[in-house]
């Protein structure tokens, strides 16, 4: 199970907050993380990620915003972050964007649902399933299902990927 399937939008900071409290009464709340997260100037989408409880390099194979993409993760110690980052410095990658928010996870289900505020980015719902290969389609189904029923229209993949690019060209401005 290593292909993630996923919907996304961008949300209000009043959905947020409305969809935080329905979450909270209607799924299973795993917890608030906070995560800070740099992307690498490599071919494919090189991250590396602290957050609460351990740091991890992270792989995600095919095109930022697509809706399924297989992903490797590494799990290391939570105060392996800063060695981590030197290590991938010292073989010559760049960090071209680091971003830093807050996550809330729930679950209904094989539904894993996650609300983030990320610092100079603003309100995202996110929807996941993992899967295998000849689940994908159905998982994406699924989501798209889900996220309708929560009344919130999936944003365009063309806009996500402006305003990623706002943010990779503007994030150290946008962070202060």
């Amino acid at each position: 199970m290593n292909i993630e399937v996923e919907v996304r939008s961008l949300i209000s900071q009043e959905k947020f907050n409305e969809l935080l409290e329905f979450f909270k009464k209607e799924a299973n709340y795993l917890g608030e993380d906070y995560q800070e997260t740099y992307y690498f100037d490599s071919e494919q989408d090189l991250r590396i990620q602290r957050n609460n409880n351990y740091s991890k390099i992270w792989l995600k194979k095919g095109n930022l915003h697509d809706d399924q993409r297989e992903e490797i993760e590494i799990k290391c110690k939570k105060e392996d972050f800063e060695n981590l980052e030197q290590l991938f410095l010292s073989l010559g990658y760049k960090i071209k964007i680091k971003w830093f928010r807050t996550r809330h996870t729930f679950e209904i289900g094989n539904i894993s649902i996650m609300l983030d505020y990320t610092k100079g980015y603003g309100h995202i719902i996110e929807l996941e399933i993992l899967t295998d290969e000849q689940n994908k389609e159905s998982a994406l189904k699924s989501l798209k299902e889900k996220i309708a029923s929560l009344k919130i229209e999936i944003t365009p993949k063309e806009t996500f990927n402006e305003k990623y690019n706002y943010y990779k060209e503007n994030w150290q401005k946008l962070i202060n």
